[in-house]
């Protein structure tokens, strides 16, 4: 129960949150791993079985290990509740803040259309938006921080649901609404800029994991079709670049 394992997971089931965590100072990335581990499982949760018992069964496992590990008591011997329960412990993120994380991912065991921009936009705060600002607060982001960086979260979330919006709709769930789209990218897109005039210090290592937010939306925006296209994302190595820059800059 390692962070090695959680780094393993990670590479394999979220290659550009890898990266952003093995550009960070170690301190950072023993922090970082075992929370995008833990959103990877959580986020795979639903899609695990044809059977929703099952997915709920898995999310129901999280919901009781996170309220266990808030009450003091020995994480379950698993590859990232160990790991996760020392972050937790060292950092002082509470359970009950991971919990919203966890509850929104009934939605993907449901997969009822979201019915408006507004509850689309609520699910990728819960979603998106707390694990941004539990990545940051993991490194010392200031309590004051909390709404952009939650902003910041939900404006990737959005990027990556954009991109991953023809797949889903391959499996059967329609993620996007019908309406108002064009206003949650330009929102999303000022939130994304008025983000990069606030220091944040320590946690930008966090921050990075919306590296790839604007890009996107702003394809997004320049031509709505290539939505359901796929055809909003950059290439690997472009991708890749772009980070790398952004880290000799010390930049997000």
């Amino acid at each position: 129960m390692t962070l090695s394992a959680c780094a393993e997971l990670v590479r394999r089931g979220d290659p550009d949150r890898f990266l952003v965590a093995m550009a960070a100072p170690s301190e950072a990335r023993a922090r970082l791993l075992p929370l995008y581990a833990f959103n990877l499982d959580i986020a795979r949760a639903p899609w695990a079985s044809t059977d929703p018992n099952i997915a709920l069964m898995r999310l129901q496992f999280w919901r009781d290990t996170l309220a266990e590990i808030d009450e003091g008591r020995p994480a379950r011997p698993h590859e990232v509740a160990q790991p996760l329960a020392g972050v937790m412990r060292d950092t002082g993120l509470s359970g009950a803040l991971l919990d919203e994380m966890v509850v929104a991912r009934w939605t993907d065991v449901d997969r009822t259309p979201f019915a408006d921009a507004a509850k689309l936009g609520a699910y990728l705060g819960e979603t998106g938006g707390t694990l941004m600002w539990a990545s940051a607060l993991a490194l010392g982001a200031q309590a004051a921080q909390e709404p952009v960086l939650r902003r910041v979260g939900t404006a990737a979330a959005l990027a990556a649901i954009l991109v991953a919006a023809p797949e889903l709709a391959r499996r059967g769930w329609h993620v996007l609404p019908g309406s108002g789209l064009d206003s949650m990218i330009a929102t999303a897109r000022a939130d994304l800029a008025a983000a990069q005039r606030v220091n944040f210090q320590r946690a930008v290592p966090a921050l990075r994991a919306a590296w790839r937010a604007e890009p996107i939306l702003a394809r997004a925006a320049a031509d709505p079709a290539a939505i359901q296209a796929g055809g909003l994302e950059a290439p690997q190595a472009i991708r890749k670049l772009a980070l790398i820059a952004r880290t000799f800059t010390r930049r997000w």
